[in-house]
């Protein structure tokens, strides 16, 4: 079965889906089997995308009118796309750069790989700049990683609280402004500094 999936990037109607419907039911695709989203493709989450998604059985092919409308960018694109060859997906892209894109055919396959290819060229690209950045920041005498949520004071409210049984956790979370697991990460249900309680003590970060 085909099942297609359709995206404009504005929901106030000055963008349309009449170019990429039609394209959809020329492949005779029914239109009860065609999703829909109307946000921009950089939103982490897409309605119509998951439930696509989620419809899609082992024989199936998603169809849709650009690459561009499935992806937020080539890696995501890429993790998509893998995850339904491992379910016995297909893909076809029928218009831009990739309409030469079905998974279904060694030659579509092939062209993937090339996508694949370049994503993992992105991210490493992504982690040596990252690692650069961070090692002339520490040479300018800059510490990076995660900054603290938790002040010194906090920490030590957290760590006198949590040695007292009766201590409210919830309660002491929503002072200190912090979840659970947060709060976790800098002491311990007994009120024993963690590591990043104690390199807030110790003012390493």
């Amino acid at each position: 079965m085909k099942i297609g999936y359709v995206r404009v990037s504005k929901s106030d109607g000055s963008q349309v889906l009449d170019l990429q419907e039609d394209a959809m039911r020329a492949l005779d695709i029914d239109p009860s089997n065609i999703y829909y989203d109307r946000l921009s493709g950089k939103k982490d989450s897409r309605p119509g995308l998951d439930a696509c998604l989620k419809a899609l059985r082992e024989g199936d092919t998603l169809v849709v009118w650009k690459l561009d409308r499935l992806g937020r960018n080539l890696t995501h694109l890429v993790n998509t796309v893998q995850g339904l060859n491992d379910r016995g997906v297909g893909l076809k892209v029928i218009s831009g750069q990739g309409a030469d894109i079905d998974t279904s055919t060694a030659a579509g396959k092939m062209i993937f790989g090339i996508f694949a290819a370049l994503a993992e060229f992105e991210r490493e690209l992504i982690r040596e700049r990252t690692l650069a950045g961070l090692s002339a920041a520490r040479a300018r005498g800059k510490k990076g990683g995660r900054r603290h949520q938790l002040t010194k004071s906090q920490v030590r409210l957290a760590q006198a609280s949590m040695q007292h049984r009766d201590t409210n956790v919830s309660e002491l979370c929503r002072e200190l402004g912090v979840s659970r697991q947060t709060l976790y990460r800098y002491v311990s249900p007994k009120g024993e500094l963690r590591d990043y309680g104690k390199q807030v003590i110790e003012g390493r970060q």
